[in-house]
């Protein structure tokens, strides 16, 4: 069985945060809040624990992985971003967005979409993950934590450890998370193209 942690999620518990990222430096996988939906993440050069995320996601081939990270300066030795690109995502930041850039070779190509060589980066806006994130002292590749056959992700951690207890290695409470995904924008092109309308507003990007 996974272990499971209730951290506060306005004033994360250090002992307890610190514990988490021992996880995730084992090779682990764990289930943590955002700002948007829980998510399930692991270290970026984990092949076991991102396969174990595919698994449990069923996720082809063509899934987008994320890079989770705590700055914009952080994220951007994964990827390759222009000015207008960083100018944009700097004033969105942290907050509930998803965007595709094209991916830097600090990004192992299994994370890349296989045709294109993007990569998913995203800010999150939750104390518990920005604690995470700031312990870890780098990016945490993550996915939402939507399992087969259903379309919103799981909300209720307790139901994540009856449910998943046995596949991951933490499942951390962190309080009330929403139902929404972020908003995905595409940015590899030279034109910003919205993939998915989710917790953040996406005026900015519509003609």
């Amino acid at each position: 069985m996974s272990q499971f942690f209730q951290i506060h999620p306005e004033n994360p518990q250090v002992r307890l945060v610190r514990q988490a990222v021992e996880i995730v430096h084992d090779a682990g996988l764990i289930v943590y809040p955002t700002d948007s939906c829980y998510a399930i993440g692991c270290r970026i050069g984990d092949k076991s624990a991102m396969d174990r995320i595919r698994q449990i996601r069923r996720l082809g081939s063509d899934h987008n992985f994320t890079l989770a990270g705590r700055s914009l300066s952080e994220l951007s030795a994964y990827t390759k971003l222009d000015n207008q690109s960083h100018r944009l995502i700097k004033g969105l930041t942290p907050g509930p967005y998803t965007f595709i850039l094209p991916a830097t070779k600090m990004v192992p190509k299994r994370l890349m979409h296989p045709k294109r060589k993007t990569v998913g980066v995203r800010i999150p806006d939750h104390r518990v993950a920005l604690a995470l994130l700031e312990e870890l002292n780098e990016p945490l590749l993550s996915t939402s934590l939507i399992l087969p056959g259903e379309d919103m992700p799981m909300m209720d951690p307790h139901e994540m450890n009856d449910t998943l207890g046995h596949r991951v290695d933490l499942i951390i409470d962190g309080g009330p998370c929403g139902f929404e995904e972020t908003s995905v924008i595409d940015l590899h092109g030279d034109t910003p193209v919205i993939l998915r309308v989710g917790k953040g507003d996406v005026g900015l990007f519509e003609s």
